[in-house]
């Protein structure tokens, strides 16, 4: 007999979405092409708002408390720590196994394959990512301008972290994260358009690349994007697209999994519901500050205002910690 709900995708958000839907009592299948623990190319900081997300859950995955957020450049700085609560930097092969075994432990159905089509009036959420099947399947991707595409990478070092803050160094050619975790690892991602590679995005940032030189990669280096995508709707009958899959904008702000996480509760509340349509609803409220203000920075960060991002942060402190702190929610 077919599982109560199929989720397309077995990443942090699949598998988020596994839980809730075994805690509301309902029978889950999960489909994911790729076997064992999934790594992918992120900055792997969760910020203060997913930790107790995950805490609900039931998942406590082994990280390094982040305090709060740190831009540099090479002519300004402005910290702001977390008025209430940490984030977690975490591996993402070490969330993604903690998220497996509880879906599991709970009775959620893990298969190794791909949904290669929808079956119709069948509950099946599209948690499969950027370049989501389930979006094309059901007509509801669209295309993204080719100007506003944006990459990211991904190197880790075995060092000990230096700083509690995620640092994020401004530079003319790209974003670079830094990312400590609990294994004595530190993580650069680095966010820039088509063509820079991760050797020139890191050389563009002295003081950082000298914290890195001469130590030999944790990790092999990995890539992903491109990062925007948009969506005509997030519902086409029974079928809902959550996290990634339903459209982003940018990792610019680092809140991709804390907003899948909330994603993942009201796409299984509107599946017990029957209402496709709260859904929508709800993913429009969960989603609207981070399209309206990440938005806004992705495009300060691809224009000429992009040098005055981090002087203008340390002159305005206030204006930087409300930004900060509303996004950490």
């Amino acid at each position: 007999m077919p599982a109560d709900l199929l989720i397309a995708g077995g990443g942090p958000v699949g598998l988020a979405a596994a839980i809730e839907a075994r805690l509301a009592g309902l029978t889950v299948e999960v489909v994911e092409p790729r076997a064992g623990l999934i790594d992918k190319a992120c900055g792997e900081g969760l910020m203060p708002g997913a930790v107790p997300l995950l805490e609900r859950l039931g998942v406590a995955p082994q990280g390094f408390p982040l305090r709060g957020v740190s831009y540099r450049s090479s002519s300004a700085r402005a910290d702001h720590r977390f008025a209430d609560g940490h984030g977690l930097g975490v591996r993402r092969t070490t969330l993604h196994a903690a998220l497996r075994e509880r879906a599991l432990d709970l009775g959620a159905t893990l298969t190794e394959g791909s949904v290669e089509a929808i079956e119709p009036g069948r509950w099946t959420l599209g948690c499969d990512g950027l370049h989501s099947t389930v979006a094309r399947l059901t007509g509801l991707a669209r295309p993204a301008p080719a100007s506003r595409r944006r990459f990211g990478l991904r190197q880790h070092y075995a060092v000990e972290p230096w700083s509690d803050l995620i640092e994020v160094h401004w530079n003319p050619v790209a974003e670079l994260y830094v990312t400590p975790t609990a294994d004595g690892v530190v993580g650069i991602a680095a966010l820039a358009r088509r063509g820079i590679g991760f050797e020139q995005a890191l050389a563009a940032s002295p003081a950082l690349a000298a914290r890195v030189v001469g130590l030999t990669p944790a990790t092999s280096l990995r890539g992903a994007g491109p990062f925007r995508q948009r969506t005509r709707a997030r519902t086409a009958g029974r079928v809902l697209l959550v996290g990634d899959a339903s459209g982003y904008v940018d990792a610019i702000t680092g809140e991709g999994l804390r907003l899948g996480f909330a994603q993942a509760r009201a796409a299984v509340a509107a599946v017990v519901a029957g209402d496709a349509s709260a859904y929508e609803r709800e993913w429009t409220r969960i989603t609207r500050d981070f399209r309206v203000l990440t938005g806004a920075l992705a495009l300060a960060a691809s224009s000429p205002l992009r040098a005055a991002i981090v002087p203008a942060a340390a002159r305005l402190p206030r204006v930087f910690g409300a930004a900060v702190e509303h996004l950490a929610r």
